[in-house]
């Protein structure tokens, strides 16, 4: 097991780099991690993910989605040495502090592993899924390796959480293409940039964001936890995705009610 001193420690932002993350919601920071704690969770990860992977259909075969990564959900649950890097106060308290909350749940984790020659993630804004009844939702993207631009690092456009249109497409050749084409005629600014060891980003829910394709010949390979403020409320599903996520992430969680299930713990409180 990991020692417990990084994830557990205390990552001190700057009122300049909050401001920065209100304003556009999205923020990169810099060496959150090091290299000894990414190569531990590297290893451990991938062997659950090679363990639970049912993914046999060829690249060319696929979806759009299928093609963009290989998916696999709440791994906390499923391997305890998983679970520390899930429930790290230190990355729970960034995720606090950008929100300017009192503190947050999980709402679940999902490993990203985007295949040697995988294709786009799409445009999209992730709480088109989520039965969350406000914006205060977070997700913090954590490469596992350094990810230059020919794999696929994660593009954003920077405030595009004020933007209505397009927030009701899943995942797709469409939202591509629509949300592309509302972007292009707007002013907030697409940043595709690489990621260095260490540098993990943080995303609101109805951010606008995507990844290109993996060209190289590695896998490239990110974990993600979602977090939501700790008094999260549980809305009506308005989509099919909505209420599935109801069914598998906050099981037993009522409409109007706090999301407040064995799923959904509390990772950092002020």
């Amino acid at each position: 097991m990991l020692t417990e001193t990084v994830l557990n420690q205390s990552y001190s932002l700057t009122e300049e780099q909050i401001s920065f993350y209100q304003e556009h919601k999205y923020i990169k920071l810099k060496d959150v991690l090091d290299q000894e704690t990414l190569n531990y969770f590297n290893r451990i990860i991938s062997e659950k993910v090679d363990e639970l992977n049912e993914e046999d259909m060829p690249l060319a075969e696929r979806t759009t989605y299928g093609k963009a990564f290989l998916q696999l959900f709440n791994l906390w649950t499923k391997d305890e040495a998983i679970k520390e890097l899930i429930f790290s106060e230190r990355l729970a308290k960034i995720a606090s502090d950008l929100m300017q909350v009192d503190g947050v749940r999980l709402y679940h984790d999902q490993a990203l592993f985007k295949e040697a020659g995988g294709g786009i993630t799409p445009w999209h804004a992730d709480q088109h899924y989520w039965p969350l009844a406000t914006d205060k939702t977070i997700t913090a993207w954590i490469p596992l390796q350094e990810t230059p631009l020919e794999m696929g690092p994660l593009e954003f456009s920077a405030g595009s959480h004020q933007i209505l249109e397009g927030r009701e497409l899943s995942i797709s050749d469409d939202s591509e293409s629509q949300i592309e084409k509302r972007l292009k005629v707007t002013d907030f600014k697409h940043v595709i940039e690489p990621f260095d060891v260490g540098e993990i980003s943080f995303h609101s829910g109805w951010v606008f964001h995507r990844a290109g394709a993996n060209t190289t010949d590695q896998m490239r390979k990110v974990m993600t936890i979602i977090y939501m403020d700790k008094d999260m409320t549980l809305k009506e599903p308005t989509n099919d995705g909505q209420q599935n996520d109801w069914d598998t992430w906050c099981p037993g969680a009522k409409v109007g009610e706090q999301i407040n299930t064995p799923l959904n713990p509390v990772l950092y409180a002020n």
